[in-house]
């Protein structure tokens, strides 16, 4: 079986979950209905990083968040799949799309509905709050948690290995 490190040299596109992956999973909504997510500024740094190194970046997320387009335009992320229940589809219509093997695919999700798409991903990765079924499926676990530096590691371990 190859080592993630041997596999994350062939990456081209990285995909990740939003909420408890670059959030903490926390969701804040006002008295007003506005929704809030907070972002840590080091994980973007990671995510430019990866960018400028030629590595596709997207976001597959469950749910909708006006939050996660601003975010992601601010990153330079150009692939934003929110309210997408079915995250397999999404991905294969991704990788179609940029013409992406699974094998050169990464997938860093943190909880039971990111198993399908992070079963498609030649490098699956989570965050180290990720529950035992996901930790047991991912081939590559951050030392921190969702929101608090995950994205960042997995960004400097691929570009390590590029």
């Amino acid at each position: 079986m190859p080592k993630p490190g041997d596999i994350a040299a062939g990456i081209r596109l990285a995909v990740f979950d939003v909420d408890g992956v670059f959030t903490d999973g926390l969701i804040w909504i006002g008295s007003d209905g506005t929704e809030y997510k907070s972002f840590s500024v080091r994980d973007g740094v990671g995510v430019k990083a990866l960018i400028r190194a030629g590595v596709e970046v997207a976001v597959i997320s469950g749910r909708s968040s006006r939050a996660v387009d601003i975010r992601m335009a601010e990153l330079g992320v150009a692939h934003v799949v929110q309210g997408c229940s079915e995250k397999v589809p999404a991905l294969e219509q991704l990788m179609s799309r940029l013409g992406v093997e699974a094998r050169e695919v990464a997938y860093l999700g943190d909880d039971l509905p990111d198993l399908p798409a992070m079963r498609v991903a030649a490098l699956p990765a989570t965050v180290a709050d990720a529950p035992a079924p996901v930790k047991a499926v991912a081939l590559w676990t951050a030392s921190s948690p969702g929101g608090h530096g995950a994205v960042r590691e997995f960004c400097e371990f691929l570009l390590e290995h590029r």
